[in-house]
């Protein structure tokens, strides 16, 4: 089974296509799959998309990726079928994606935010509007099989498809490990992670946070952002980096999740709750969208919907070492079963083959034919 995968970003660089397909990757090679990545991305288009301002460089460097899609769709016939994770280009209509409907090549469509919602991000202001957020129904409606994060995003995409499969986000629990129990070495930490564009999400705790300062002994940890002020919190800010994520992360005693009430918030999979507990973090988070689904109150973690609900539950949980570790074992216990990569993949996998079914493509020829390839490599 030969798939092309349409991505936006580099390999490795962005956290819906780490903790989405390139964490089924391995798992989907061992059962034959070849996958062949291409991200819409170059490495100097990479370097300067987060970052402010540059509208004339980005939308030069844009105009390069369109040019490469351009080249690539005409090679779609020599793949099974086409992957692709929320656009085939960063802007513009859904161009690229009709003319690889046109060729007849199946397309499975994964996405994993509300991102038929038009959102102005921080960081590229006024150009996002050019994302043409409303393409998101088109391409819907023209894939063989459409793959989402959460049942709010299914809702939205069965407006025009039929087939439509819910899979969660997911955590590599062979890499992601419950650290031992922690050695008391002052007070514990709160922690949040995300990103330069996100980080307004932790600010609707900031009323939460120093009412909780007053009467709790504690210290802020914000990954994703190298500065942050919050008197009379005591905060250390870090830069999000892949190569210690793991280790910044594991720091965190207790994690948080704030979200907004709102459409696009509402399209979130709850990536950084499930980090957090599938690290054994007991973790708190806002009731919107999936995570009322990903955490059961006072069973496997802690919802908190208003500021007196925030100060209270992590009052009680910077109280109770008790309370953490029974709390942040639940959690473990609920990624392992529901939102890991070993448990999500396989029908990720059947999904690709009934699409080859659905497309009349002898899909144990296909299989047949690979193994006889790498055979003759070998």
């Amino acid at each position: 089974m030969r798939i092309l995968a349409l991505m936006p970003s580099l390999f490795d660089t962005s956290p819906g296509q780490r903790y989405r397909f390139e964490q089924w990757d391995p798992l989907l090679r061992e059962r034959g799959v070849d996958i062949t990545y291409a991200p819409f991305e170059d490495e100097e288009l990479h370097a300067a998309v987060h970052q402010p301002g540059m509208i004339g460089k980005k939308l030069r460097l844009v105009a390069r990726g369109l040019a490469r899609r351009l080249d690539l769709v005409k090679k779609v016939k020599d793949y099974d079928l086409v992957y692709i994770l929320r656009e085939a280009a960063l802007l513009g209509p859904p161009v690229f994606e009709r003319l690889i409907h046109q060729s007849g090549a199946p397309i499975v469509f994964d996405f994993d935010d509300a991102i038929f919602v038009s959102y102005r991000s921080p960081s590229n202001g006024y150009l996002s509007y050019l994302k043409f957020a409303s393409k998101t129904k088109t391409i819907c409606r023209i894939a063989s099989h459409v793959m989402v994060g959460n049942p709010y995003l299914a809702e939205y995409a069965r407006q025009v498809n039929d087939r439509v499969t819910v899979i969660p986000t997911t955590i590599d629990t062979q890499k992601y490990l419950a650290p031992p129990p922690k050695k008391s070495s002052g007070p514990p930490v709160i922690g949040w992670t995300g990103s330069y564009s996100t980080v307004q999400h932790l600010d609707t705790l900031r009323g939460a946070l120093k009412k909780l300062a007053e009467r709790e002994s504690f210290r802020l940890r914000v990954i994703g952002t190298p500065a942050y002020d919050c008197p009379p919190v005591d905060v250390e800010a870090m830069r999000w980096r892949a190569d210690t994520e793991l280790e910044d992360l594991s720091a965190i005693d207790i994690g948080v999740m704030p979200l907004p009430d709102d459409r696009w918030s509402k399209g979130k999979c709850g990536l950084k709750a499930l980090q957090f507990m599938a690290l054994g973090i007991p973790t708190v988070c806002s009731p919107v969208g999936v995570n009322t689904d990903i955490i059961q109150d006072d069973q496997n973690g802690f919802i908190a919907g208003t500021e007196d609900e925030w100060v209270d539950k992590l009052s009680r949980l910077l109280r109770s070492h008790e309370l953490r570790q029974r709390l942040g074992h639940a959690g473990r216990v609920t990624v392992e079963q529901k939102y890991s990569a070993i448990t999500q993949a396989p029908r990720v996998y059947e999904i690709f083959k009934s699409v080859l079914r659905d497309a009349n493509v002898p899909v144990d020829a296909v299989m047949q034919s690979q193994s006889a390839a790498s055979g003759n490599r070998g």
